[in-house]
């Protein structure tokens, strides 16, 4: 919940003044007045983007082994390159990533 830091602020004596009656009604008030617009979930649904139908499309990758000059990382197991790799991490191999 975002709040205003220019709102004054209420005092104890403001705090003390307000009732559990009229705090009760207060929620109810913003509980009633909460209720979503159909008509614009409606719309929302009925968008559809250009070119957004990728269901007839098939992907190819080409999937390397890993290399002489990489290894897999014990922490975040992604393939990296042994530039990355992170020094002094007690014989397992973690990345610079996630060694900081």
């Amino acid at each position: 919940m975002a709040t205003d830091y220019d709102a004054p602020r209420k005092t104890d004596e403001d705090l003390d003044a307000d009732s559990i009656e009229e705090l009760k009604s207060h929620r109810t008030d913003k509980t009633s007045s909460s209720s979503v617009d159909e008509d614009e979930a409606d719309a929302a649904e009925g968008f559809e983007l250009p070119g957004a139908d990728l269901s007839g499309e098939e992907l190819s990758v080409r999937v390397l082994p890993r290399q002489q000059d990489e290894f897999t990382c014990a922490s975040c197991f992604l393939v990296k390159h042994r530039s990355q790799l992170h020094h002094g991490s007690g014989g397992q191999l973690i990345c610079n990533d996630c060694a900081a």
